[in-house]
Order: C-alpha cells, then sequence, then structure tokens
C-alpha cells in the first residue's frame, strides 16, 4: 500500500465497520461483514478488524480508494476478484 495512505476502521455494531482511508484524496466507506461471513472467510483466524484491513489493502492494490464502493458487503469483493478468497487464504497462512 502506498505510504500515503492509511487506514482507521472503526466498528459500528457487530457486523458493521466504518473504514477510513486517508490518503489522496481520503474517502469513507462503510462495510458490513456477518459473522458466517467472517468464519468462512477466516475459521476465526484473525479479527474482524484485520480481516477487513487486510480486504481494503487487497482493494487498494488494484484500484484507487475513490473506485472502492462506498457502501457494501465483504462477500462483494469475490464478484470483482474472484482470487479474493484465496488471496485471505494465503495471508492467513503467513
Amino acid at each position: 500500500m502506498p505510504n500515503d495512505r492509511r487506514l482507521e476502521i472503526k466498528r459500528l455494531d457487530p457486523e458493521m465497520f466504518e473504514v477510513s482511508v486517508k490518503g489522496r484524496p481520503p474517502s469513507l466507506h462503510t462495510v458490513s461483514l456477518t459473522e458466517a461471513r467472517y468464519q468462512e472467510l477466516t475459521g476465526g483466524q484473525a479479527t474482524p478488524e484485520a480481516l477487513i484491513e487486510y480486504s481494503f489493502t487487497f482493494l487498494l492494490d488494484r484500484e484507487p480508494n475513490t473506485s472502492i464502493l462506498r457502501h457494501f458487503d465483504l462477500g462483494v469483493i469475490s464478484r470483482y476478484f474472484p482470487e479474493f478468497q484465496d488471496a485471505v487464504r494465503d495471508w492467513l497462512a503467513g
């Protein structure tokens, strides 16, 4: 991720997160992550916040923050980037 970008993640409720991308230009996103999707992707091996952070890093490596949807469910990433689930597994494997 470019050095001029920083992520701030705030949990709004058990399944909703606000992600602020501090960069040029900054952007604000609301992301839902159900417990089922979280377990499917991580098996509990990382916190939901860490998964959200990884997911945004993944997206920012592929597109500018201004192209990322403002409101979305984390599961939608796989529709645009079919390799996402494999990338998460690789990330978890270290």
